[in-house]
């Protein structure tokens, strides 16, 4: 409940800021910047499967090439009461998972070939029950609405900067409010950014405790966690950051970020595994 509390208002208040935005450009500027709010989530909501499985290259896999793949998703699914999701791998060498889908009647997950190469089944478990968690918690919906008003709070930001130089209106050019919207371009993508990182790394929490709870034990996702984040510091994935969130370790973990705690997408996994093997998901 606290959780959801918290989506609602962290997405609540992207939405203010593409209205204010939007109020910059009088009343056209925020029907405009509604339409585009709708547009993007509209189409991040029916296309979200599609759109992360083709950024990851992951291609599907049937159940001969892959049983044991099938038969781990399938005994979660059940457990949880969900459809089978389509099952993907991608040639990725770094280790990593993620799930997408607007529903669990239309959901996929995936793995890359590096994470089937270095943990063992009963840790794979784990992350798996991970990323159906996401899926039962609509996580993957929440992130995609999150991650289009970003990217339209950003789009309608640079369109002020460049409206500004062009001489974008009286009031910008009588230098009455060229201060706020100067301000407005830079601080609201960055706010933008930040409100979907925190509303990422709450999601993050909450599915390592519902995947934990699903299979009664926290030690597989640990080790697990423990693993891909050493190889995700030594292996580079080539991936857009607007994808990162989706992981169930941030792919960009090796690159060098100023301010990297301000700009994580996911909680530190040293935190998470001590919540995991504190038994905390089991309260």
């Amino acid at each position: 409940m606290k959780n959801n509390l918290k989506t609602v208002v962290l997405l609540a208040a992207m939405g203010a800021l593409i209205m204010g935005i939007g109020s910059f450009f009088g009343q056209g500027g925020l029907i405009v910047g509604l339409v585009l709010a709708l547009a993007i989530v509209g189409g991040s909501y029916w296309f979200s499967d599609s759109i992360a499985i083709k950024a990851a290259r992951a291609v599907p896999v049937t159940e001969q090439e892959m049983p044991q793949y099938y038969a781990v998703v399938r005994e979660l699914t059940s457990r949880a009461g969900m459809p089978m999701p389509k099952l993907y791998v991608s040639p990725e060498a770094q280790p990593n998972a993620f799930a997408t889908g607007r529903s669990p009647d239309h959901a996929a997950v995936a793995v890359t070939q590096g994470i089937l190469q270095v943990l063992d089944w009963d840790e794979l478990r784990g992350v798996l029950a991970h990323e159906i968690s996401h899926v039962g918690n609509r996580d993957i919906l929440i992130g995609s609405v999150a991650a289009a008003l970003a990217m339209v709070i950003t789009f309608v930001a640079r369109m002020a900067m460049w409206g500004a130089m062009f001489g974008g209106g009286d009031r910008d050019r009588d230098g009455g409010n060229i201060f706020g919207l100067l301000a407005m371009m830079i601080l609201a993508p960055l706010a933008a950014g930040l409100l979907q990182m925190a509303l990422s790394r709450s999601r993050e929490y909450e599915a390592d405790r519902s995947g934990a709870r699903l299979i009664g034990d926290g030690e597989p996702l640990a080790r697990a966690l423990q693993k891909i984040e050493t190889y995700a510091k030594q292996v580079p994935m080539n991936i857009d950051p607007a994808h990162a969130q989706a992981y169930i370790i941030n792919p960009l973990t090796g690159r060098k970020v100023q301010f990297a705690n301000l700009f994580r997408t996911h909680p530190p996994t040293e935190d998470r595994i001590a919540r995991l093997r504190s038994r905390e998901w089991a309260a």
